[in-house]
Protein backbone atom coordinates (compact mmCIF):
# COMPACT_ATOMS: atom_id res chain seq x y z
CA UNK A 1 0.00 0.00 0.00
CA UNK A 2 1.34 3.55 -0.79
CA UNK A 3 1.87 6.47 1.44
CA UNK A 4 -0.48 9.25 0.86
CA UNK A 5 0.61 12.33 -0.81
CA UNK A 6 0.88 16.55 -0.05
CA UNK A 7 -1.98 17.38 2.07
CA UNK A 8 -2.62 20.91 2.87
CA UNK A 9 -2.50 21.96 6.63
CA UNK A 10 -6.19 22.29 9.03
CA UNK A 11 -7.02 23.86 11.83
CA UNK A 12 -9.15 20.57 12.31
CA UNK A 13 -6.77 17.50 12.22
CA UNK A 14 -7.92 13.82 12.45
CA UNK A 15 -9.85 14.02 15.71
CA UNK A 16 -10.55 17.41 15.91
CA UNK A 17 -8.48 20.71 17.00
CA UNK A 18 -5.97 20.33 19.51
CA UNK A 19 -2.86 21.69 21.04
CA UNK A 20 -1.15 23.24 23.50
CA UNK A 21 -3.79 25.17 26.11
CA UNK A 22 -3.23 29.18 25.30
CA UNK A 23 -1.67 28.67 22.52
CA UNK A 24 -2.60 28.90 18.90
CA UNK A 25 -5.29 27.26 18.23
CA UNK A 26 -6.45 26.37 21.38
CA UNK A 27 -6.49 30.12 22.70
CA UNK A 28 -9.09 32.00 24.22
CA UNK A 29 -9.79 34.01 20.87
CA UNK A 30 -10.26 31.66 18.64
CA UNK A 31 -12.38 29.09 20.56
CA UNK A 32 -14.49 32.36 20.54
CA UNK A 33 -14.74 32.69 16.93
CA UNK A 34 -14.73 28.42 16.68
CA UNK A 35 -18.08 29.09 18.68
CA UNK A 36 -19.27 31.81 16.46
CA UNK A 37 -18.61 29.35 13.31
CA UNK A 38 -20.45 26.71 14.55
CA UNK A 39 -23.39 28.47 15.93
CA UNK A 40 -23.61 29.51 12.45
CA UNK A 41 -23.32 26.49 10.31
CA UNK A 42 -25.63 24.67 12.78
CA UNK A 43 -28.33 27.09 13.01
CA UNK A 44 -30.36 24.98 9.91
CA UNK A 45 -34.45 25.14 11.09
CA UNK A 46 -36.71 28.26 12.75
CA UNK A 47 -36.68 29.34 15.78
CA UNK A 48 -33.67 28.83 18.41
CA UNK A 49 -31.00 27.03 18.43
CA UNK A 50 -28.84 24.95 21.51
CA UNK A 51 -25.22 23.69 21.21
CA UNK A 52 -23.95 21.28 23.87
CA UNK A 53 -20.89 21.64 25.50
CA UNK A 54 -18.96 19.14 27.45
CA UNK A 55 -15.09 18.62 28.53
CA UNK A 56 -13.14 16.78 30.59
CA UNK A 57 -11.15 17.72 33.97
CA UNK A 58 -8.55 19.80 32.41
CA UNK A 59 -7.55 23.23 33.85
CA UNK A 60 -8.08 25.08 30.51
CA UNK A 61 -11.08 23.34 30.48
CA UNK A 62 -12.92 26.52 32.01
CA UNK A 63 -11.28 29.30 29.52
CA UNK A 64 -12.59 27.40 26.53
CA UNK A 65 -15.70 26.66 28.02
CA UNK A 66 -16.54 29.95 28.74
CA UNK A 67 -14.99 31.49 25.36
CA UNK A 68 -17.10 28.76 23.03
CA UNK A 69 -19.72 29.27 24.98
CA UNK A 70 -19.80 33.13 24.28
CA UNK A 71 -19.00 33.13 20.52
CA UNK A 72 -21.94 30.67 20.49
CA UNK A 73 -24.28 33.16 22.22
CA UNK A 74 -22.99 35.95 20.06
CA UNK A 75 -24.38 34.45 17.04
CA UNK A 76 -28.07 33.94 18.67
CA UNK A 77 -27.47 30.08 19.34
CA UNK A 78 -27.97 28.89 23.18
CA UNK A 79 -25.53 26.89 24.94
CA UNK A 80 -26.22 24.03 27.55
CA UNK A 81 -23.39 23.16 29.64
CA UNK A 82 -23.04 19.76 30.80
CA UNK A 83 -19.71 19.79 32.94
CA UNK A 84 -17.09 17.21 32.44
CA UNK A 85 -18.57 13.88 31.21
CA UNK A 86 -16.84 11.72 28.51
CA UNK A 87 -17.02 12.23 25.29
CA UNK A 88 -19.50 9.59 24.28
CA UNK A 89 -21.40 11.33 26.74
CA UNK A 90 -21.42 14.03 25.09
CA UNK A 91 -22.33 12.10 21.71
CA UNK A 92 -25.25 10.77 23.47
CA UNK A 93 -26.61 13.63 25.25
CA UNK A 94 -26.70 15.91 21.63
CA UNK A 95 -29.07 13.09 20.26
CA UNK A 96 -30.90 12.66 23.57
CA UNK A 97 -31.68 16.25 24.46
CA UNK A 98 -31.98 17.45 20.79
CA UNK A 99 -29.28 19.67 20.58
CA UNK A 100 -28.32 21.06 17.05
CA UNK A 101 -24.62 20.18 17.95
CA UNK A 102 -22.39 18.91 20.45
CA UNK A 103 -18.72 19.91 21.83
CA UNK A 104 -16.53 18.19 23.50
CA UNK A 105 -13.22 20.32 24.79
CA UNK A 106 -10.75 17.38 25.78
CA UNK A 107 -7.54 16.18 24.33
CA UNK A 108 -7.66 12.71 24.93
CA UNK A 109 -5.14 10.75 26.34
CA UNK A 110 -2.62 13.80 25.79
CA UNK A 111 -1.13 15.45 29.34
CA UNK A 112 -2.97 18.25 31.25
CA UNK A 113 -1.36 21.21 29.03
CA UNK A 114 -2.72 20.56 26.13
CA UNK A 115 -6.62 20.32 25.31
CA UNK A 116 -8.76 19.73 22.10
CA UNK A 117 -12.68 20.73 20.69
CA UNK A 118 -14.22 17.76 18.59
CA UNK A 119 -17.76 18.75 17.41
CA UNK A 120 -20.75 16.14 16.83
CA UNK A 121 -23.65 16.75 14.78
CA UNK A 122 -27.40 16.38 15.80
CA UNK A 123 -27.25 12.92 15.18
CA UNK A 124 -24.03 12.45 17.13
CA UNK A 125 -21.76 11.30 14.42
CA UNK A 126 -18.19 13.38 14.31
CA UNK A 127 -18.02 15.92 11.53
CA UNK A 128 -17.07 14.78 7.78
CA UNK A 129 -13.71 16.95 6.08
CA UNK A 130 -16.06 18.93 4.49
CA UNK A 131 -18.24 20.69 7.33
CA UNK A 132 -14.95 20.89 8.85
CA UNK A 133 -13.49 23.08 6.14
CA UNK A 134 -16.44 25.05 6.46
CA UNK A 135 -16.11 26.33 10.01
CA UNK A 136 -12.56 26.23 9.67
CA UNK A 137 -12.76 28.85 6.74
CA UNK A 138 -15.41 31.00 9.17
CA UNK A 139 -12.98 31.18 11.96
CA UNK A 140 -10.12 32.23 9.51
CA UNK A 141 -11.57 34.76 7.40
CA UNK A 142 -14.38 37.69 8.07
CA UNK A 143 -17.29 36.17 6.53
CA UNK A 144 -19.52 36.50 9.72
CA UNK A 145 -18.19 39.20 11.77
CA UNK A 146 -20.73 41.95 10.43
CA UNK A 147 -23.47 39.05 12.09
CA UNK A 148 -24.13 40.74 15.65
CA UNK A 149 -27.77 39.61 16.79
CA UNK A 150 -28.67 42.23 19.65
CA UNK A 151 -31.43 42.24 22.93
CA UNK A 152 -33.55 39.21 22.65
CA UNK A 153 -31.77 37.67 19.80
CA UNK A 154 -28.88 37.00 21.95
CA UNK A 155 -28.38 33.84 23.03
CA UNK A 156 -28.32 32.32 26.30
CA UNK A 157 -26.28 29.55 28.43
CA UNK A 158 -28.04 27.07 30.82
CA UNK A 159 -26.36 24.23 32.99
CA UNK A 160 -27.60 21.10 33.00
CA UNK A 161 -27.04 19.49 36.29
CA UNK A 162 -28.25 16.26 35.82
CA UNK A 163 -26.23 14.75 32.25
CA UNK A 164 -24.58 12.80 34.06
CA UNK A 165 -26.77 10.87 35.31
CA UNK A 166 -28.11 10.79 31.97
CA UNK A 167 -25.27 9.34 30.73
CA UNK A 168 -25.43 6.49 33.64
CA UNK A 169 -28.70 5.63 32.68
CA UNK A 170 -28.01 5.43 28.76
CA UNK A 171 -24.64 2.64 29.59
CA UNK A 172 -26.73 0.48 31.63
CA UNK A 173 -29.21 0.14 29.21
CA UNK A 174 -26.74 -1.24 27.24
CA UNK A 175 -26.34 -3.78 29.27
CA UNK A 176 -28.70 -7.00 29.06
CA UNK A 177 -31.19 -6.97 31.89
CA UNK A 178 -31.07 -10.70 32.80
CA UNK A 179 -27.93 -10.36 33.92
CA UNK A 180 -26.04 -8.86 36.43
CA UNK A 181 -22.18 -8.02 37.60
CA UNK A 182 -22.70 -9.32 41.32
CA UNK A 183 -19.81 -11.29 42.70
CA UNK A 184 -17.77 -9.59 39.85
CA UNK A 185 -14.24 -8.03 41.11
CA UNK A 186 -13.54 -5.20 39.05
CA UNK A 187 -10.37 -2.54 38.52
CA UNK A 188 -10.63 0.32 36.95
CA UNK A 189 -8.23 3.14 36.51
CA UNK A 190 -10.39 6.37 35.18
CA UNK A 191 -7.00 8.08 34.26
CA UNK A 192 -8.51 11.59 36.81
CA UNK A 193 -10.34 11.94 33.85
CA UNK A 194 -14.16 12.81 32.34
CA UNK A 195 -15.08 9.36 33.27
CA UNK A 196 -13.73 9.89 36.99
CA UNK A 197 -17.22 9.54 38.79
CA UNK A 198 -19.83 8.02 36.36
CA UNK A 199 -17.59 4.65 35.83
CA UNK A 200 -17.40 3.25 39.37
CA UNK A 201 -20.69 4.51 39.41
CA UNK A 202 -22.11 2.32 36.86
CA UNK A 203 -20.21 -1.03 37.69
CA UNK A 204 -21.44 -0.97 41.51
CA UNK A 205 -25.03 -0.14 40.66
CA UNK A 206 -24.95 -3.30 38.45
CA UNK A 207 -23.58 -5.08 41.32
CA UNK A 208 -19.65 -4.84 40.73
CA UNK A 209 -17.34 -4.90 43.29
CA UNK A 210 -15.18 -1.92 42.40
CA UNK A 211 -11.12 -1.08 42.90
CA UNK A 212 -11.00 2.43 41.49
CA UNK A 213 -7.95 4.42 41.49
CA UNK A 214 -7.41 7.85 38.76
CA UNK A 215 -10.69 9.14 40.65
CA UNK A 216 -9.48 12.46 42.24
CA UNK A 217 -9.22 14.93 39.61
CA UNK A 218 -7.41 18.27 40.56
CA UNK A 219 -6.98 19.67 36.40
CA UNK A 220 -3.53 19.04 36.24
CA UNK A 221 -3.56 15.16 36.75
CA UNK A 222 -5.37 14.01 34.04
CA UNK A 223 -3.20 10.85 32.25
CA UNK A 224 -0.17 11.39 34.42
CA UNK A 225 1.43 8.19 34.50
CA UNK A 226 -2.48 6.76 34.75
CA UNK A 227 -5.29 5.48 32.05
CA UNK A 228 -5.14 3.80 28.95
CA UNK A 229 -1.28 4.93 28.53
CA UNK A 230 -0.02 3.25 31.73
CA UNK A 231 -2.07 -0.28 31.62
CA UNK A 232 0.55 -1.38 34.22
CA UNK A 233 -1.29 -0.02 37.17
CA UNK A 234 -4.40 -1.56 36.45
CA UNK A 235 -2.31 -5.35 35.83
CA UNK A 236 -0.59 -5.25 39.35
CA UNK A 237 -3.90 -4.64 41.36
CA UNK A 238 -5.69 -7.21 38.86
CA UNK A 239 -2.79 -9.39 40.60
CA UNK A 240 -2.98 -8.22 43.87
CA UNK A 241 -6.37 -8.35 44.24
CA UNK A 242 -7.73 -11.49 42.16
CA UNK A 243 -10.08 -9.36 39.84
CA UNK A 244 -11.71 -10.99 36.92
CA UNK A 245 -10.99 -8.11 34.53
CA UNK A 246 -9.03 -4.71 34.73
CA UNK A 247 -10.12 -1.52 32.88
CA UNK A 248 -7.72 1.47 31.55
CA UNK A 249 -10.05 4.68 30.34
CA UNK A 250 -8.53 7.58 28.70
CA UNK A 251 -8.94 11.10 29.37
CA UNK A 252 -12.11 11.28 27.99
CA UNK A 253 -13.31 7.70 28.11
CA UNK A 254 -13.54 7.20 24.58
CA UNK A 255 -11.68 4.22 24.56
CA UNK A 256 -10.75 1.06 26.71
CA UNK A 257 -7.44 -0.87 27.54
CA UNK A 258 -8.72 -4.47 29.14
CA UNK A 259 -6.65 -6.52 31.04
CA UNK A 260 -7.19 -10.27 31.86
CA UNK A 261 -7.64 -12.14 35.07
CA UNK A 262 -3.79 -13.73 34.79
CA UNK A 263 -2.33 -9.50 34.31
CA UNK A 264 -1.97 -9.70 30.51
CA UNK A 265 -3.34 -6.75 28.60
CA UNK A 266 -5.90 -7.26 25.78
CA UNK A 267 -5.81 -4.44 23.17
CA UNK A 268 -8.62 -3.05 20.59
CA UNK A 269 -7.93 -5.68 18.22
CA UNK A 270 -8.35 -8.57 20.55
CA UNK A 271 -11.13 -6.83 22.04
CA UNK A 272 -12.85 -6.98 18.42
CA UNK A 273 -12.59 -10.46 17.69
CA UNK A 274 -13.99 -11.51 20.72
CA UNK A 275 -17.09 -9.14 20.32
CA UNK A 276 -17.48 -10.54 16.41
CA UNK A 277 -16.88 -13.81 17.43
CA UNK A 278 -19.54 -13.81 19.48
CA UNK A 279 -22.14 -11.35 17.31
CA UNK A 280 -21.24 -14.07 14.02
CA UNK A 281 -22.11 -16.52 16.69
CA UNK A 282 -25.20 -14.88 17.47
CA UNK A 283 -26.02 -13.57 13.96
CA UNK A 284 -25.79 -9.94 15.12
CA UNK A 285 -22.76 -8.87 12.95
CA UNK A 286 -24.50 -7.28 10.17
CA UNK A 287 -22.96 -8.40 6.56
CA UNK A 288 -21.10 -10.57 8.96
CA UNK A 289 -18.35 -7.39 8.45
CA UNK A 290 -16.20 -6.07 10.93
CA UNK A 291 -14.68 -2.66 10.25
CA UNK A 292 -11.00 -1.92 11.50
CA UNK A 293 -8.43 -0.07 9.97
CA UNK A 294 -5.50 -0.22 7.71
CA UNK A 295 -3.30 -0.49 11.31
CA UNK A 296 -5.16 -3.70 12.55
CA UNK A 297 -3.63 -6.45 13.14
CA UNK A 298 -3.25 -8.93 10.13
CA UNK A 299 -4.27 -11.72 13.48
CA UNK A 300 -7.66 -9.88 13.24
CA UNK A 301 -8.02 -10.40 9.72
CA UNK A 302 -7.02 -13.93 10.09
CA UNK A 303 -9.51 -14.73 13.33
CA UNK A 304 -12.59 -13.75 11.29
CA UNK A 305 -12.15 -15.12 7.76
CA UNK A 306 -11.61 -18.64 10.15
CA UNK A 307 -15.16 -17.70 11.78
CA UNK A 308 -16.58 -16.71 8.93
CA UNK A 309 -16.66 -13.06 8.70
CA UNK A 310 -14.60 -10.30 7.15
CA UNK A 311 -12.57 -7.66 8.38
CA UNK A 312 -13.03 -4.24 6.24
CA UNK A 313 -10.30 -1.45 6.77
CA UNK A 314 -10.58 2.28 6.97
CA UNK A 315 -7.86 4.88 7.50
CA UNK A 316 -6.35 5.13 10.77
CA UNK A 317 -9.45 7.13 12.98
CA UNK A 318 -12.67 6.44 14.51
CA UNK A 319 -14.10 8.83 12.52
CA UNK A 320 -13.58 7.04 9.57
CA UNK A 321 -14.09 3.53 11.27
CA UNK A 322 -17.44 5.26 11.30
CA UNK A 323 -17.96 6.55 8.19
CA UNK A 324 -17.34 3.57 6.32
CA UNK A 325 -19.70 1.42 9.07
CA UNK A 326 -22.24 4.18 8.32
CA UNK A 327 -21.34 3.56 4.02
CA UNK A 328 -21.92 -0.03 4.04
CA UNK A 329 -24.65 -0.32 7.27
CA UNK A 330 -22.25 -2.22 9.50
CA UNK A 331 -22.82 -2.09 13.06
CA UNK A 332 -19.24 -3.26 14.43
CA UNK A 333 -15.52 -1.70 14.00
CA UNK A 334 -12.95 0.02 16.10
CA UNK A 335 -9.22 0.57 16.37
CA UNK A 336 -6.52 -1.33 17.98
CA UNK A 337 -5.95 1.71 20.27
CA UNK A 338 -9.30 0.46 21.99
CA UNK A 339 -11.30 2.53 20.58
CA UNK A 340 -14.75 -0.10 19.41
CA UNK A 341 -17.66 0.94 18.32
CA UNK A 342 -21.18 -0.49 18.28
CA UNK A 343 -23.08 1.42 16.39
CA UNK A 344 -26.45 -0.41 17.64
CA UNK A 345 -25.87 1.39 21.32
CA UNK A 346 -23.48 4.61 20.32
CA UNK A 347 -22.15 6.88 17.52
CA UNK A 348 -18.63 6.65 18.81
CA UNK A 349 -16.21 4.90 20.76
CA UNK A 350 -17.19 4.39 24.15
CA UNK A 351 -15.02 2.83 26.54
CA UNK A 352 -18.17 1.86 29.13
CA UNK A 353 -20.32 0.45 26.61
CA UNK A 354 -17.45 -1.51 25.13
CA UNK A 355 -16.58 -2.71 28.79
CA UNK A 356 -20.10 -3.68 29.43
CA UNK A 357 -20.20 -5.57 25.92
CA UNK A 358 -16.91 -7.62 27.03
CA UNK A 359 -18.45 -8.51 30.52
CA UNK A 360 -22.03 -9.82 29.14
CA UNK A 361 -19.80 -11.79 26.71
CA UNK A 362 -18.23 -12.98 29.44
CA UNK A 363 -20.98 -14.12 31.81
CA UNK A 364 -23.37 -15.57 28.65
CA UNK A 365 -20.22 -17.61 28.09
CA UNK A 366 -18.86 -18.56 31.51
CA UNK A 367 -15.78 -18.10 30.40
CA UNK A 368 -12.55 -16.16 31.40
CA UNK A 369 -11.28 -13.32 29.50
CA UNK A 370 -8.47 -15.33 29.04
CA UNK A 371 -9.68 -18.09 26.80
CA UNK A 372 -11.74 -15.68 25.39
CA UNK A 373 -9.14 -13.45 24.12
CA UNK A 374 -7.70 -16.79 22.11
CA UNK A 375 -10.36 -16.05 19.29
CA UNK A 376 -7.05 -14.05 18.04
CA UNK A 377 -3.27 -14.69 17.87
CA UNK A 378 -1.43 -11.29 17.36
CA UNK A 379 0.94 -11.78 13.70
CA UNK A 380 4.56 -9.93 15.09
CA UNK A 381 3.91 -6.19 13.58
CA UNK A 382 6.88 -4.00 13.46
CA UNK A 383 6.49 -0.13 13.29
CA UNK A 384 9.34 2.05 12.07
CA UNK A 385 8.96 6.07 12.57
CA UNK A 386 10.98 8.15 10.28
CA UNK A 387 11.42 11.71 10.18
CA UNK A 388 11.21 13.33 6.63
CA UNK A 389 11.86 16.88 5.27
CA UNK A 390 9.19 16.61 2.73
CA UNK A 391 6.23 14.73 1.40
CA UNK A 392 6.67 13.19 -1.70
CA UNK A 393 4.51 10.64 -3.32
CA UNK A 394 6.44 7.66 -2.59
CA UNK A 395 5.43 5.69 -5.93
CA UNK A 396 7.26 8.23 -7.84
CA UNK A 397 10.53 7.49 -5.82
CA UNK A 398 11.85 4.34 -7.80
CA UNK A 399 14.67 2.90 -5.26
CA UNK A 400 11.60 3.56 -2.25
CA UNK A 401 8.55 2.12 -4.69
CA UNK A 402 11.00 -0.95 -5.94
CA UNK A 403 11.49 -1.54 -2.45
CA UNK A 404 8.26 -1.95 -1.49
CA UNK A 405 6.99 -4.40 -3.77
CA UNK A 406 9.77 -6.77 -3.56
CA UNK A 407 8.72 -7.02 0.14
CA UNK A 408 5.40 -6.94 -0.68
CA UNK A 409 5.92 -9.68 -3.43
CA UNK A 410 8.26 -11.72 -0.66
CA UNK A 411 5.37 -11.70 2.53
CA UNK A 412 2.50 -12.92 0.29
CA UNK A 413 -0.40 -13.59 1.80
CA UNK A 414 1.15 -14.60 5.35
CA UNK A 415 2.48 -10.32 5.83
CA UNK A 416 1.65 -7.23 4.91
CA UNK A 417 3.12 -3.87 4.08
CA UNK A 418 1.79 -0.58 5.34
CA UNK A 419 3.84 2.73 4.48
CA UNK A 420 2.00 6.23 4.78
CA UNK A 421 2.73 9.60 6.01
CA UNK A 422 1.61 11.05 9.68
CA UNK A 423 -1.35 13.01 9.48
CA UNK A 424 0.32 15.34 12.35
CA UNK A 425 4.01 14.41 12.18
CA UNK A 426 6.55 15.00 9.59
CA UNK A 427 6.84 11.45 9.53
CA UNK A 428 6.88 8.43 7.32
CA UNK A 429 5.23 5.22 9.25
CA UNK A 430 6.74 1.80 8.00
CA UNK A 431 4.55 -1.02 9.09
CA UNK A 432 5.29 -4.45 8.62
CA UNK A 433 3.56 -7.45 9.47
CA UNK A 434 4.31 -11.23 9.23
CA UNK A 435 4.64 -14.92 10.95
CA UNK A 436 8.44 -14.08 11.30
CA UNK A 437 9.14 -11.38 13.71
CA UNK A 438 12.76 -11.91 12.57
CA UNK A 439 12.00 -11.59 9.29
CA UNK A 440 9.32 -8.73 9.90
CA UNK A 441 11.22 -6.46 11.26
CA UNK A 442 14.89 -7.36 8.80
CA UNK A 443 12.22 -5.89 6.49
CA UNK A 444 10.98 -3.04 8.43
CA UNK A 445 14.32 -1.38 8.54
CA UNK A 446 15.26 -2.58 4.77
CA UNK A 447 12.06 -0.40 3.64
CA UNK A 448 12.56 2.18 6.37
CA UNK A 449 16.59 3.03 5.12
CA UNK A 450 15.44 3.40 1.67
CA UNK A 451 12.65 6.10 2.73
CA UNK A 452 15.44 7.85 4.97
CA UNK A 453 18.07 7.63 2.14
CA UNK A 454 15.99 9.26 -0.33
CA UNK A 455 13.43 11.42 2.14
CA UNK A 456 15.27 11.53 5.40
CA UNK A 457 15.28 15.16 7.32
CA UNK A 458 18.82 14.46 7.98
CA UNK A 459 20.85 13.95 4.37
CA UNK A 460 23.67 12.39 6.09
CA UNK A 461 21.15 9.82 8.10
Amino acid sequence: MKGNGERRERLFGTDGIRGVANIEPMTAETALRVGRALAYVFRHRPGRHKILIGKDTRLSGYMLETALASGICSMGVDVLLVGPVPTPGIAFLTRSMRADAGVVISASHNPFQDNGVKVFSREGFKLPDEVEDEIESLVLDQTIDHLRPTATAIGKAFRVDDALGRYNVFVKNAFPRHLTLEGLNVVIDCAHGAAYKVAPEVLEELGARVTARGVDPDGENINRDCGALYPQHVQRLVRETGAQIGVALDGDADRVILVDETGEVIDGDVVMAIAASEMLRTGTLRQEVLVGTVMSNLGLEVALRRLGGRLLRAPVGDRYVVEEMLRGGYNLGGEQSGHVVFLDVNTTGDGLVTLLALLAIMLERQRPLSELKKVMQHYPQVLINVKVRERRDLATIDAVARTMRRVEHALGEKGRLLVRFSGTEPLVRVMVEGEDERVVRAYGEEVAEVVRKHLGADPAS
